[in-house]
């Protein structure tokens, strides 16, 4: 586990809503999260994946917890303390104890300085170091960690490096200050199968080796499939469905889960979607309609 920080402090959502100005809206406002709890234990750690459709409120819920956007309502709480109440010190331990992984590879480098940068502003950030020998010899710990070699990525731009190498170094970030809590926003999304696969590999070692607990966003099921642990199923905004992956992809009890489950294509030519679905179908699906309890076969990776 982490020496001296064995305090591994709970983060946890307690009825967040996020409202935005909205014109031509009844209200005048869009609610992007509605009432949404939920809480992430550091130990023992845990990969609990938020799984929803494209404007369901997953990304601002990952801003939130963040703390890059404050909600309209509710608590963000880190060791029972509401994160945008904290004092600086405070702040600053709940900065590294709490790390994002962002969707998109290309822009989370600024093009005119070398991959190294973001590596060498955490040393100093957080005084990992105290020698530049030190440090470069934790980098290159990290990188590899992250089963990249350091002579074919430090020295680089961001446009000599591959979608799946940038996204690795921003794992091998993560890795130096090993905290107790990653927020993935949809990090394999633009990565290929094969890179994908390594990605998500690497997050299963960071809870098994370094105690890393990660709240996984994506809107993919094959990928919360292949990590497993918990997932929590969110469309306009509320949490609808929670519980083991197992469980919750064999015996959905929302219609909003079983819908996602019978969007996942199936591996056989011979069965192909015979029906559309309408997306204004979703407005109808409610706590109150029932799922059919056939679900299809696991997904594949």
């Amino acid at each position: 586990m982490k020496p001296g920080r064995e305090h591994l402090a709970e983060l946890e959502l307690r009825g967040v809503e996020q409202r935005f100005h909205a014109r031509d809206v009844p209200g005048g406002y869009l609610t992007a999260v509605d009432d949404v709890s939920f809480s992430l234990a550091a130990s023992p750690p845990q990969i609990v994946s938020l799984v929803g459709q494209s404007g369901s409120g997953k990304s601002t819920i990952a801003r939130n917890v963040l703390g890059l956007q404050k909600p309209t309502a509710g608590q963000v709480l880190y060791g029972g303390k509401d994160i945008f109440k904290l004092s600086r010190a405070e702040y600053d331990e709940y900065r590294r104890d709490v790390q994002p992984v962002f969707q998109d590879p290309y822009a989370i480098f600024n093009p005119f300085y070398r991959v190294d940068r973001v590596l060498w502003k955490a040393v100093k950030k957080f005084k990992l170091a105290d020698t530049r020998e030190k440090g470069l010899a934790l980098i290159e710990e990290s990188l590899r960690a992250v089963r990249l070699e350091p002579e074919n990525v430090l020295g680089r731009y961001p446009h000599q490096l591959s979608g799946g190498q940038r996204q690795r170094i921003m794992l091998a970030r993560v890795h130096m200050l090993k905290p107790s809590f990653i927020i993935a926003d949809e990090p394999v999304s633009m990565l290929d199968a094969q890179v994908r696969k390594h990605f998500l590999d690497i997050l299963l070692d960071f809870q098994r080796e370094h105690g890393m607990t990660t709240l996984f966003i994506t809107h993919d099921l094959s990928t919360v499939y292949y990590l497993g642990g918990e997932v929590m199923v969110i469309t306009k905004g509320q949490i609808v469905e929670r519980g083991p992956v197992s469980t919750v992809m064999h015996e959905p009890s929302h219609a909003y889960t079983k819908l996602l489950l019978d969007s996942i294509p199936q591996p056989d030519p011979d069965q192909r979607w015979t029906t559309r679905i309408a997306v204004d179908e979703l407005d109808h699906l409610d706590d109150n309609t029932p799922a059919d309890t056939t679900a299809p076969e696991a997904p594949i990776i």
